[in-house]
C-alpha cells in the first residue's frame, strides 16, 4: 500500500469503511443518512487521494482490492474506537 503524501480525509476513510462493513454503497448511505451517490463521491475523493482503488468495481459486486482490505484493516479499529467517544 503507498503511502498518502497528505492527510486523508477522515469523513472519507469512515464512509469507506461503513461501506466495507455493510457491503454496500446503498445500505452504508442509509446508515450516514445520504444518497448512494454522495457515498460514491466520497469513496472516490479517497480514492483519488490516497491515489489507489480501494474497490474492484466490475459488474455490481463490491469487492476490496488489496490495498482497500489493508486500509480497512489498519483504520476500522481506529474509526470505531472515534465512534465510541
Amino acid at each position: 500500500m503507498k503511502p498518502a503524501k497528505n492527510r486523508i480525509s477522515l469523513r472519507g476513510l469512515r464512509t469507506f469503511c461503513i461501506v466495507v462493513q455493510r457491503g454496500s454503497f446503498r445500505l452504508a448511505a442509509e446508515e450516514l443518512f445520504l444518497t448512494p451517490s454522495a457515498i460514491s463521491h466520497q469513496v472516490r475523493g479517497l480514492e483519488n487521494e490516497l491515489e489507489f482503488k480501494l474497490f474492484d468495481r466490475s459488474g455490481r459486486d463490491l469487492r476490496l482490492t488489496e490495498a482497500g482490505n489493508s486500509l480497512f484493516q489498519e483504520s476500522w479499529p481506529l474509526i470505531a474506537q472515534l465512534d465510541e467517544v
